[in-house]
């Protein structure tokens, strides 16, 4: 992935950058927030320098009707943690992230009798100096998650976005264990076909490697085949 080099000044300095995918973040649902920013599949995001390792950068999103509060959730990707964020009425909020990290979002719009969620976008917050970006680690889309399937065998889907459009390949790692070590496979495709057994749980994740030797873990994910 390309190298980008960023000279950045300590304190109040500002990172910047541009988005690969300008879209809309509504869901299609008139009831819940559009997000505006920072944008879906950004390389980098603008964010005022707080410290060596963290910025803080202003999430903002169009109101949604008859919302009583809002809550934005961001989740490191790299850790997998999650954080909720009470914005009350206000349709922006400062959060102080990790540099070079990458992170997704979403906001809930708590109404009086249901809450909406908005889509969920991905971005990388900027890092100092050259940093070569990762892909994002991949949503596994089928089978869903503590979902149940028939045998004997199953099909396999993910999805991965990478900025510089530069994946080499995906390792599949498919077995009984919690944290599944076997290796199913080495895919350029986004699906493949594993072998399973009636009765048996099954845990997958997904690894996936671009040009530069950049690898990104995707969360486990398990089903179970009836």
């Amino acid at each position: 992935m390309k190298k980008i080099l960023m000279a950045l000044a300590f304190s109040a300095a500002i990172i910047g950058c541009g988005s690969d995918d300008s879209g809309s973040g509504g869901t299609g649902n008139s009831d819940a927030a559009a997000l505006l920013f920072p944008e879906q599949n950004s390389e980098c995001t603008t964010g005022v320098v707080t410290s060596e390792t963290q910025s803080t950068v202003t999430f903002k999103w169009d109101a949604a009707p008859d919302t009583e509060s809002y809550f934005v959730y961001v989740k490191n990707l790299d850790t997998q943690a999650t954080l909720q964020y009470n914005a009350s009425t206000n349709t922006s909020m400062a959060i102080t992230l990790n540099k070079a990290t990458p992170y997704s979002w979403y906001v809930s719009a708590n109404k009086a009798d249901k809450s909406v969620n908005s889509e969920t976008w991905k971005f990388y917050n900027a890092g100092d100096g050259v940093t070569s970006y990762a892909p994002f680690p991949a949503d596994l889309v089928a089978p869903a998650m503590s979902s149940s399937v028939g045998g004997p065998s199953v099909n396999l889907q993910w999805a991965t976005t990478d900025l510089d459009n530069d994946i080499v390949n995906h390792k599949i790692y498919l077995d009984t264990n919690a944290n599944p070590t076997t290796l199913l496979g080495t895919y350029t495709t986004q699906t493949t076909t594993a072998t399973v057994t009636a009765g048996s749980t099954y845990y997958w994740k997904v690894v996936t490697t671009d040009a530069l030797g950049n690898t990104a873990t995707s969360p486990i994910y398990q089903f179970k085949v009836l």
